[in-house]
């Protein structure tokens, strides 16, 4: 678990009981995450992903920390394109939209989403301004 305190469990090590309340004296406390499928590091011209890993979190203090380890492997996103979220549009966005151009609905919608629900946008679209 920690490098260089004595092998953990092997010869001349100490066992993992006595090391996580050795640490809790200290007011370190010691979790393993359970049931990880995967962990994601994503960065802006690659994703790092990490399977079958062995997650770790230690809180010392109220500051948390993350040992991860496991299988992993790159991926370069350059090139990949990036969904959008579906945008909402409310539908009192959609009437006070078509109230104010005297367009209809389906006008006023379009107008929004390509106004990415910008109100004042969508109503300059549609020429009332």
């Amino acid at each position: 678990m920690f490098p260089g305190l004595g092998g953990l469990g092997g010869r001349d090590g100490m066992s993992p009981k006595k090391m996580k309340g050795m640490l809790k004296n200290m007011g370190i406390d010691i979790d393993e995450l359970e049931n990880v499928i995967d962990v994601v590091i994503r960065m802006p011209d690659k994703v790092i992903v990490i399977e079958n890993p062995s997650v770790a979190i230690m809180d010392s203090h109220g500051v948390r920390s993350y040992q991860i380890s496991g299988d992993s492997k790159e991926q370069s996103i350059i090139g990949i394109a990036k969904e959008e979220p579906t945008l909402e549009i409310p539908d009192s966005d959609v009437e006070l939209v078509a109230a104010q151009t005297g367009a209809k609905r389906e006008e006023a919608k379009v107008a929004l989403q390509e106004a990415k629900g910008d109100l004042a946008l969508a109503i300059m679209k549609l020429g009332a301004g």
